[in-house]
């Protein structure tokens, strides 16, 4: 059982539309917002994320995310202002990461619906796991793309070392705080559910 579930029971199709339309508005405006934050500000995109799949399961979150997505690529300013505009967000450095969002609604969602994000450990222990997963389609992107192409420098085909510098360090303790953030708010929704 999802939060959406508890709250509305079974949604119809007009409601799940509007839903994954609110979804998408929703991680676009967590999207904008940056939090100063060392070493690099975070932004609350993957926060949304998150509370989208906890809340909203794995097949709903996937869509609302696919939304988000197709949003982005008609141009609509969806994604964290560093990312391009348009279908260029998806041949550009965080390509990878974009495409990870919909696995990271969906990976959420599914721990939501098998019961392991409904305590305050699980929830946070889950969204860990989850954020962790994303930098793998985050760095395979530039790494095959820089292989399949032939070319070597800037952000395609550099090494490990570099990855883990500026792709992948920087952002985990902005991970580790979104977690936390995700499992409270989780926990303290089914808190006030059972209290109904």
């Amino acid at each position: 059982m999802t939060l959406l579930s508890a709250t509305l029971g079974q949604e119809g199709l007009l409601r799940k539309a509007l839903l994954v339309i609110g979804g998408s508005l929703f991680i676009a405006l967590a999207a904008k917002i940056s939090v100063p934050m060392l070493p690099v500000p975070m932004t609350l995109q993957t926060l949304a994320i998150l509370m989208v799949g906890f809340a909203y399961g794995s097949r709903l979150g996937a869509v609302t995310l696919l939304a988000y997505l197709a949003q982005g690529a008609m141009g609509l300013p969806v994604f964290t202002p560093t990312t391009a505009l348009g279908v260029a967000a998806f041949v550009g450095p965080t390509a990878g990461f974009l495409i990870g969002f919909v696995f990271m609604a969906w990976a959420a969602g599914w721990a939501a619906e098998r019961g392991l994000a409904k305590g305050f450990l699980g929830t946070a222990m889950s969204a860990v796991v989850i954020s962790a997963l994303l930098y793998v389609p985050g760095i395979a992107w530039p790494m095959v793309l820089g292989s399949v192409i032939g070319i070597e420098g800037g952000w395609l085909a550099q090494g490990v070392g570099y990855y883990w510098a500026y792709f992948i360090s920087p952002f985990l303790a902005g991970d580790a705080v979104k977690a936390v953030v995700a499992a409270l708010i989780v926990t303290g929704a089914w808190a006030a559910l059972s209290r109904r």
